[in-house]
Order: structure tokens, then sequence, then C-alpha cells
């Protein structure tokens, strides 16, 4: 993922996630802190109450740790990853922030529409999702990007 292409995701994944400096607890009522981080029993933050202060330096470090980590997981998953266009790329890995590996590799039809390049094909099956029910905002506006994809 080149440079720029990296730098715009980290924004778009901001402003959609949002970015906490507090424990507080995401729509499934679990544990999260900074930028969507879930909080993990290994993490420091595991325990604490929500409201409790976290620090600007430890929600930067949380979201850098979980971008890498996102985009990896997104190669898993799409082995062309670097081959696809910049704006594919950046949807993939906003879905996959957002929803994690498990859950996003359940996107067969998706997975297969995105490997022939088939956008529309590819946008159609985010829409008929769960996900796209439960974040309604974020899925259709990456879903109208989608669409919009010429290569």
């Amino acid at each position: 993922m080149k440079t720029n292409t990296f730098n715009e995701m980290t924004e778009e994944i901001k402003a959609d996630e949002g970015v906490v400096h507090e424990v507080y607890l995401d729509h499934l009522g679990l544990p999260t802190v900074g930028v969507g981080h879930l909080i993990r029993e290994h993490d420091p933050e595991h325990g604490l109450a929500v409201g409790t202060q976290v620090d600007s330096e430890r929600v930067h470090e949380l979201f850098e740790a979980d971008l890498y980590t996102c985009v990896a997981e997104t190669k898993l998953l799409y082995p062309q990853f670097e081959e696809l266009p910049a704006e594919a790329q950046k949807i993939l890995c906003n879905m996959m922030f957002n929803m994690g590996r498990p859950r996003l590799s359940r996107f067969h039809k998706m997975k297969k529409a995105v490997d022939s390049s088939d956008w529309i094909e590819a946008a159609n099956q985010m829409l008929d999702s769960k996900w796209a029910k439960q974040v309604p905002n974020r899925a259709n506006r990456l879903i109208e990007r989608m669409k919009n994809i010429q290569t």
C-alpha cells in the first residue's frame, strides 16, 4: 500500500471510528478505547472503568498497531491486494478494521467479485449484509465508493 493511500485510509478510519481518549463501551457493549480499539485481556487498559482517561500517546500507539494488523490481515484475505486500485485497498482495509478478518472473510461473494474486479457486484454484496444494516452510514458511503471504482 502506497504511503499516500495508507495516510488517506488512516484519516478515513479515524473519521469513521472517532478518537476517544477514555475507556468506553462500543455499540456491542464491549470495552473500547482510542480509535475503535477493542480492549483485550493483555492490554493495560483491561479492567479499567468506563470513563478512565487514556493519554494521546497510548491512543496513537494502539491505533498504529491496529492499522498495521489491519493491512496485514487484509493482505492475507486478498493476496493480490497490492495490485488492487487504491480505492479498493482503502475500502477493504476500512471494512477489515471495522469487522476483523473472521467476519470479513465470510463475504465470499464480495471477495469473488473483488478478485474479478467486478466493483458493482462487490458493492451489491456489501449492501446485502448484516454489516450494512449495523453501520449504515459507513457502509453506504463505502458501497458508493466501491461502485465508482474505475479500472
